[in-house]
């Protein structure tokens, strides 16, 4: 991207950032995302999480997942198992990579797309991407703001929202890239360990930061 937070000049553009949203499995991306809805109702949102459960119901994907996976993750009547394809590829490296390759160039393309649409707009545009650094996507943001917790939370979180059992659950998390990792490459970080409420106050700041700088075309 070719813009910037600098003090405004006369003939400026005025223009706002594209913010990618990342983290781990479960450490609260979704309601971090809430909570930026919420303080900025106006804003424009990807969610990548969203595009690749549309995208698994086109028949050309459908296609690559049966020649990739086999009819074992369909049903009889011939729809997608998606519990049974979502363990496969966190149990086997090498097919979660096949399932990415399937379906990342495709939401990739959608949310460049997008931010690209939105890049002279006068409206923030926040892209929630899960593996925003595995796929090289930070190159189109201003700014990446990782949303991070303790593994012992993320671990309970994700126990919890999947009803795995905790070796599961950790084979899960392993299979992403480290957190910590994230974090160091970020430019925030917002920690998720508590509440809502503290998530919320996290984000009112932000907000606040944002809004305060003068976004413009170098």
């Amino acid at each position: 991207m070719s813009i910037s937070p600098k003090a405004s000049r006369p003939g400026d553009v005025r223009v706002m950032p594209t913010i990618g949203i990342t983290g781990g499995i479960s450490t609260g991306k979704s309601t971090f995302v809430e909570c930026l809805r919420e303080l900025l109702p106006v804003a424009t949102f990807f969610d990548a999480d969203e595009a690749a459960h549309a995208l698994l119901n086109r028949p050309e994907v459908e296609k690559q997942i049966r020649g990739e996976f086999g009819v074992q993750v369909f049903s009889g009547a011939g729809d997608l198992n998606r519990t049974k394809l979502r363990a496969i590829v966190f149990a086997d490296a090498t097919k979660k990579r096949a399932l990415e390759q399937i379906l990342h160039p495709r939401i990739r393309r959608q949310w460049r797309t997008e931010a690209k649409r939105y890049r002279n707009s006068p409206k923030f545009f926040f892209a929630d991407i899960p593996l925003l650094y595995e796929t090289g996507g930070e190159s189109v943001c201003d700014q990446v703001v990782v949303v991070a917790c303790s593994q012992r939370v993320q671990l309970a979180r994700l126990r919890k929202r999947m009803s795995v059992r905790s070796a599961e659950a950790k084979q899960m998390i392993n299979s992403q890239m480290p957190l910590e990792e994230k974090i160091r490459r970020a430019e925030q970080v917002v920690w998720n360990n508590g509440d809502q409420t503290s998530l919320m106050e996290q984000a009112r700041f932000l907000v606040a930061s944002w809004q305060g700088q003068t976004w413009t075309k170098k």
